[in-house]
C-alpha cells in the first residue's frame, strides 16, 4: 500500500513538472516573436525612409522636383495660413467745395492732412486770370482718421458735390498673404534642391525653375504692399474754386448790357486795328518796292518823252527849201 502511494505522489510531482516546463517554453517562444517583429518593423521603417535621405540619381530628384514642391507647398500653406486682423476696407471721396480763398483754404487743408498724420500727395493749382484761381488736391489720410478729416474739409467752404466709397478687400488680403508664405517656401525648396544637385542639366533646369517662382513671389509682394498702402491710407480728392469764378454765374454772360457791348465792341475795334497793323507791316516790303518800281518807271518815261520832239523840228527847215528851189 505504501508503495503504490509513492508511485503515486512521484506521477503528479513528474505531471507538474512537464506543465510547468511547457508553459515555460511557450512564454520563451513568444518573447522571442515579439522581439523579431520589433526588429522586422524597424528594418522596414529604415528601408522606407532610406531613399529620402539621399538621391538614387540627380536625373530623379530634378524630375520629382515639381510633386514635392507641390506637397510642400501645401503643406505649408495649411501651416502657415494667416488670419485676417479685423477688416481691410480701400475708402475713397471725392470734395468740391466753393472758398472765398483758394490759397488760404489749401494752405487750411495741408494742415489739417497733416495734424491727422496723412499727407499732400498731388497738389495742382491753376489761375484763370489774373484774380481767380482753383486748386485740386489729393489727399492721404489714416483710416480711422478719415471721417473727421473729411468732415472737416467739407465745412470749410460752400459744399457743391460729395461722394464716397468704401471696398472690402479682406479676402484679397488674405490670399496674397498665403499665396506669399506658399511662394517663399516654394522658393526655399528649390533652392535645396540646388545645393544638392550635381548635373550641370539639373542646376540648369532649377535656376530657370527658381528665377520664375521668385519672379511670381516678387509680384506678389508688389501686391501686398499695394493693398496695405491702399488700406492703411484712404483716399481724399478734393476740388476749391473761388465763388465768382469766370464761368460759375451763366447769367451774365446769357443777358450782356449796354456796358458789356460797349467793352465788346472796344475789344473788337483794338484787336481789328492790331490785324491791320500786322497785315500792313507784312506788306510793307512789298509795298515799298512797288513804290521804287514806279518812281523809276516814271523817270524812264519821262526821259524818252523828252528826247523824241527834237528831230521833228530838225526836219521841218528841209521841206521848206525844197520848194523855193523849184
Amino acid at each position: 500500500m505504501r508503495s503504490d502511494k509513492k508511485s503515486g505522489r512521484a506521477f503528479v510531482r513528474a505531471r507538474a513538472a512537464l506543465v510547468a516546463g511547457t508553459l515555460g517554453l511557450l512564454l520563451a517562444v513568444g518573447g522571442c516573436g515579439a522581439s523579431g517583429d520589433s526588429s522586422g518593423s524597424d528594418a522596414k521603417a529604415d528601408v522606407k525612409s532610406g531613399p529620402r535621405e539621399g538621391f538614387a540619381d540627380e536625373g530623379g530628384a530634378a524630375a520629382s522636383a515639381a510633386p514635392e514642391e507641390q506637397a510642400d507647398g501645401k503643406a505649408a500653406g495649411k501651416k502657415a495660413a494667416p488670419k485676417a486682423e479685423g477688416t481691410h476696407v480701400i475708402r475713397t471721396a471725392t470734395l468740391s467745395v466753393e472758398v472765398k480763398s483758394v490759397p488760404k483754404a489749401v494752405a487750411a487743408a495741408r494742415g489739417v492732412v497733416e495734424s491727422a498724420g496723412g499727407l499732400v500727395a498731388t497738389e495742382n493749382t491753376e489761375r484763370l486770370d489774373d484774380t481767380y484761381e482753383t486748386s485740386h488736391l489729393v489727399l492721404r489720410v489714416p483710416q480711422e482718421r478719415f471721417q473727421e478729416v473729411l468732415r472737416e474739409l467739407a465745412g470749410s467752404g460752400k459744399l457743391l458735390s460729395r461722394t464716397s466709397n468704401a471696398k472690402d478687400v479682406t479676402d484679397q488680403v488674405v490670399d496674397v498673404e498665403s499665396r506669399i508664405s506658399t511662394q517663399r517656401a516654394s522658393v526655399a525648396r528649390v533652392r535645396e534642391l540646388m545645393d544638392q544637385a550635381e548635373k550641370i542639366s539639373d542646376v540648369v533646369a532649377l535656376e530657370g525653375e527658381l528665377s520664375s517662382r521668385q519672379s511670381d513671389l516678387e509680384s506678389l509682394l508688389a501686391q501686398q504692399a499695394s493693398l496695405k498702402d491702399r488700406t492703411s491710407l484712404a483716399t481724399i480728392t478734393l476740388d476749391l474754386t473761388p465763388p465768382d469764378a469766370p464761368g460759375d454765374d451763366g447769367a451774365k454772360d446769357e443777358d450782356p448790357g449796354f456796358l458789356d457791348a460797349l467793352g465788346g465792341g472796344w475789344d473788337a475795334f483794338v484787336t481789328m486795328l492790331r490785324w491791320i497793323a500786322v497785315a500792313f507791316g507784312a506788306a510793307f516790303p512789298f509795298l515799298l518796292t512797288a513804290a521804287l518800281a514806279v518812281v523809276v518807271w516814271r523817270v524812264l518815261r519821262k526821259r524818252g518823252a523828252a528826247r523824241r520832239p527834237a528831230p521833228a523840228v530838225a526836219a521841218a527847215p528841209a521841206g521848206e527849201e525844197g520848194p523855193s528851189a523849184s
